[in-house]
């Protein structure tokens, strides 16, 4: 039996005045790679932004392993070992590559060491010492995934992180991804690119306005090729 680590059941949420979410309903099971499809403006992001606590108002119900999060402030749902990999990937520009590594905080036992990380992302070990303005998209990418896993983290969301890279990091992402679920870590990815986020996902939720439309399994696609030409223009 898989073991839930994160539901979302009718949760609402809003910028301001503005309603983004209506009522999602998701699951994500321990150890699995579950991928968030949609159009741009179709909520998905701040589903991920929801579930941290920082969009404004929300409502309905966040469980993260077996815990209620709707109401904690975002520092206490980064402590139920939460790691957050946003698009705009927030690396400090003015400090090295080391240094954005050892920045953030622990919040949970079994973070990646230095070396652990340096052999996952062997581009990080040969800029260590480099300024975050001075590394590459795909660098600054990596460095954006490697700082989470240091801190502990065992739920992982990852956002747009194919967005405008060459093809060959695009490959060694999805590396990655497959190597963190072996060592079992749990997955919510929010991609564009389908071709992407396809292989990599045991199964995928359709977003559209602010809820779930479909829910697509790995199995399923040769099947729902028609829906997904409806929803994604794939």
């Amino acid at each position: 039996m898989s073991t839930e680590y994160l539901r979302l059941t009718d949760v609402h949420a809003f910028y301001g005045e503005s309603h983004i979410l209506h009522g999602m309903d998701l699951v994500v099971n321990s150890g699995e790679c579950v991928s968030l499809l949609g159009r741009n403006g179709a909520g998905r992001t701040t589903t991920l932004r929801a579930i941290l606590g920082l969009t404004g108002r929300r409502t309905g119900s966040i469980m993260v392993n077996g815990r209620e999060a709707i109401d904690l402030a975002p520092h206490q749902i980064a402590q139920l070992g939460v790691g957050y990999c946003p698009e705009e990937r927030g690396i400090y520009a003015s400090l090295s590559c080391e240094e954005n590594l050892l920045l953030p905080p622990r919040v949970g036992s079994g973070g990646m060491s230095l070396d652990e990380l340096y052999a996952m992302f062997p581009n990080l070990a040969e800029r260590r010492a480099s300024q975050g303005s001075r590394l590459s998209g795909g660098e600054q990418q990596m460095l954006a995934m490697a700082r989470i896993l240091r801190t502990g983290a065992r739920l992982l969301l990852l956002d747009e992180i194919s967005e405008g890279l060459a093809p060959v990091i695009v490959q060694k992402l999805g590396e990655i991804i497959r190597a963190l679920k072996a060592k079992g870590y749990t997955i919510v990815l929010v991609e564009q690119n389908f071709r992407f986020a396809a292989p990599l996902a045991d199964r995928m939720y359709i977003v559209e306005h602010g809820q779930v439309a479909a829910e697509i399994s790995r199995e399923e696609l040769g099947s729902k090729q028609e829906l997904l030409k409806q929803y994604l223009g794939v």
